[in-house]
């Protein structure tokens, strides 16, 4: 499915080593804590290098996740299909991925809204209609679109990583109100997410284990990768230039 697409990315070996050390559990004796939540430690992404580029593998393993995890509740509506052309899918697959969702369009010549297949230049559908939708379907909370995500957190990417991993029982004395869910990471400890991921839960496609922490590396790049699409080509441009005023 996905020969001949862009395979620049780098093996993410110093963000694996980050996720077996959050696996282990041995972040814990250097986390700083202050009275609000833990803050998220850096993990080292390989893209993060001054001449490195995305891990583009992990990033579609990422949309896998986002799909079957992420997509019922959470939007990436500055997305486009034709934006995942040559990143998650060759052209083909990313026309039958958009083709497979129903986008409302109009008015047709009666005044009148109707839906067609999807198109390459159609935003990657949402799950619900508008904000008042989505927070009846989630007792109030609304969850936010994440295409920016990663921009808009203090920590970035080792934020969505830390999130999805860190759910843990409240501490004796911590009182979690209903609905709400403990995750240190969190600011005020106290999250309306539930935690989302589980070893074995997303097959994916390429055949690399679908554990916590693989998944929670994955979508956390492949939302990186939603909030910077031109990362690569950013960094390409600035080499090339620096080249040409040698």
């Amino acid at each position: 499915m996905f020969a001949g697409l862009r395979m620049s990315g780098r093996v993410a070996a110093p963000v694996a080593a980050g996720v077996a050390a959050v696996a282990a559990g041995s972040y814990q004796n250097v986390a700083v804590c202050n009275e609000d939540h833990i803050p998220s430690l850096d993990l080292g992404w390989s893209h993060h290098g001054a001449l490195a580029s995305f891990d583009y593998k992990s990033i579609r393993r990422g949309f896998q996740v986002y799909r079957q995890v992420c997509a019922s509740c959470h939007s990436i509506d500055k997305i486009q299909f034709r934006n995942l052309v040559g990143v998650t899918h060759d052209e083909a697959g990313a026309k039958k991925l958009a083709e497979s969702y129903e986008v409302e369009d109009g008015p047709n010549d009666e005044g009148e809204m109707f839906e067609r297949p999807g198109k390459l230049s159609d935003k990657f559908p949402g799950p619900y209609k508008n904000e008042e939708q989505a927070r009846a379907s989630n007792g109030g909370a609304y969850p936010p679109d994440l295409s920016l995500m990663v921009k808009a957190r203090h920590g970035g990417i080792d934020y969505i990583f830390t999130l999805l991993t860190g759910y843990v029982e409240p501490p004796e004395g911590k009182v979690i109100l209903p609905g709400l869910h403990y995750n240190p990471y969190f600011p005020g400890g106290a999250i309306a997410m539930a935690k989302q991921l589980v070893d074995g839960q997303v097959e994916y496609e390429d055949g690399t284990p679908g554990t916590e922490s693989q998944m929670a590396k994955d979508v956390a790049a492949f939302l990186a990768w939603t909030a910077e699409p031109e990362h690569d080509d950013r960094k390409l441009s600035g080499i090339q230039w620096m080249v040409g005023i040698l």
